[in-house]
């Protein structure tokens, strides 16, 4: 609770970026009381412009707009929330172990990890769900997008173990008959967890632009609703051409909000762990 009162205080980013996500959170609370099911057509008049009554029009398959985003809100957040506790999941445990352990194996692991990180990770992720078209899912998806974004994570975990490794509690923890799994564990997690809430919002950048990326490519589960899917659709029914840019610019402008608001939170919470800024904090509290 005082870090977040501090980030509150002394940082207008994450401020802005937290209003942004309440806002976030309420149309997803909302998606749970939607007078319309997410896939059902002709609910209303269709091809409505904004109004009091539809208040970012509807669609020409006579679906509302607004309850659309909800559920379309939801699930990318859904797959990005999946996505990165898979892949945070595997960068911490390889990082650690790679970093505490050492030797030989820090040097294989090391490996793995650079050369996954020279794989270009958009192009892999079209083949892959070019390859699974048709029996793409949210999970799916999540899952796949959580499987390729852990090496970048892996390595900065890596280099904090290899600091704490030294440290005089570490060797404490030895002597007193500790075991690597509680070494680790017990002792290093905790000094990993600041760091890891940076990196797990960072993580949802990227989860959310791949989810996007491919739903607006028709790679995804289209039969979901999505951001991505939200704007495949609209193209697909030619909203511009027809000139019904409502249906674009709700998951547009959603989406851009949403990143904006999860890289206010990012770039607060990176400054807020800055040895630098922390000193600075210091001296204005004194």
């Amino acid at each position: 609770m005082t870090t977040v009162r501090d980030l509150f205080r002394f940082s207008p980013s994450f401020r802005y970026g937290a209003a942004i996500l309440i806002v976030v959170a309420v149309l997803v609370i909302l998606s749970f009381v939607s007078p319309y099911a997410p896939d059902k057509r002709r609910a209303v008049p269709r091809n409505e412009p904004p109004s009091a009554e539809y208040i970012m029009g509807t669609t020409s398959t006579g679906q509302d707009v607004f309850w659309m985003l909800t559920f379309a809100i939801r699930n990318t957040l859904i797959v990005a929330g999946v996505a990165v506790l898979i892949g945070r999941s595997i960068g911490v445990m390889l990082g650690m172990i790679s970093g505490y352990l050492g030797g030989t194996v820090d040097r294989v692991l090391s490996s793995i990890v650079d050369s996954v990180i020279v794989i270009p990770r958009l192009p892999l992720v079209i083949l892959i769900a070019s390859i699974l078209r048709g029996e793409m899912t949210i999970l799916t998806l999540a899952i796949l997008i959580g499987i390729l974004d852990w090496a970048y994570p892996s390595k900065r975990y890596r280099a904090q173990i290899l600091t704490l490794r030294e440290r005089e509690f570490t060797q404490t923890a030895v002597f007193a008959g500790m075991n690597t799994i509680k070494v680790v564990v017990q002792e290093h997690l905790p000094f990993l967890i600041p760091f890891l809430l940076a990196d797990v919002v960072s993580g949802f950048l990227f989860a959310i632009g791949f989810e996007v990326t491919l739903s607006v490519l028709g790679l995804s589960d289209l039969g979901s609703q999505s951001i991505g899917t939200m704007i495949y659709w609209g193209n697909y029914y030619q909203a511009l051409l027809t000139n019904r840019t409502w249906v674009l610019a709700a998951p547009i402008a959603s989406s851009v909000i949403i990143v904006v608001g999860f890289y206010l939170i990012s770039t607060s919470l990176s400054t807020y762990l800055d040895p630098r800024t922390r000193l600075s904090r210091m001296q204005v509290k004194g």
